[in-house]
């Protein structure tokens, strides 16, 4: 069977610690938001066939249909809570059989193993493929249609929230699923590289400015490398690493 892999970005302007966050700004003076660095790295990904952005209900959310148009992607409006309905509703526009997915406050996905992983994915049959274990918010998990399907179907509100893949982790005798490790130099529980706090967007900041000429693809090493030399920023996030680790990954 032939495979069709779709990116799907889950986006809403919720958050009581720091509002619309995927519109937050990596690089104020040229005004590109965390959102765009990530469309234009899956863009850079020659597996990934489409972009659908999977919006939330809400007047306070139609800003994304603005971006959608702009960047000249697919969307679907669909349930606030049910985030995996709407990964589903994705694929379905897309005809897609497998989903590719990343959080949208999250701007320096790992992709340096992009080939790797879908070869293995697909190779395997695999309903699941995991990138686990590595700095908090470069990970990635690519996911049959069908599978997400089968976790709507049988899980309960937890497994169809932010968490999508809850489900499957949480059942894998119900599937083929593989897990993919970093070097051990990518696993740094001390780090983190998603945004849901000022300070998170602070850091990030930092590491866009320095390294924007690799932009939309930043290098991992390098980041770690730059956060180590400059410990005030590590500080600045590291209180918030235990509980964004201890939910991540079973």
């Amino acid at each position: 069977m032939s495979r069709n892999l779709i990116a799907a970005l889950a986006c809403r302007n919720n958050g009581s610690r720091l509002y619309g966050k995927p519109l937050q700004y990596v690089d104020v003076k040229n005004q590109v938001s965390i959102l765009d660095n990530i469309v234009a790295s899956l863009k850079k990904n020659s597996n990934i066939n489409e972009i659908v952005l999977g919006i939330s209900e809400g007047i306070e959310n139609e800003i994304y249909i603005e971006i959608a148009n702009n960047l000249n992607i697919k969307y679907i409006i669909g349930d606030q809570d049910d985030v995996l309905s709407r990964l589903i509703m994705c694929g379905v526009l897309a005809g897609a059989t497998d989903i590719f997915r990343v959080t949208s406050e999250s701007p320096f996905r790992y992709f340096e193993r992009d080939n790797e992983i879908w070869n293995l994915h697909v190779k395997n049959e695999n309903d699941a493929t995991f990138l686990d274990e590595i700095v908090d918010g470069c990970g990635s998990e690519i996911i049959s249609l069908d599978a997400l399907k089968i976790s709507h179907a049988r899980g309960d509100s937890r497994h169809r929230s932010e968490m999508c893949s809850l489900y499957i982790r949480e059942h894998p005798s119900e599937f083929k699923v593989q897990k993919i490790y970093p070097e051990n130099k990518f696993i740094r529980r001390d780090l983190r590289l998603t945004v849901d706090n000022p300070e998170d967007l602070i850091l990030c900041r930092e590491v866009y400015v320095n390294f924007k000429d690799y932009a939309p693809d930043i290098p991992l090493e390098k980041i770690i490398e730059y956060l180590d030399i400059n410990k005030h920023l590590k500080d600045l996030t590291f209180r918030y690493t235990e509980i964004g680790y201890s939910s991540m990954y079973i």
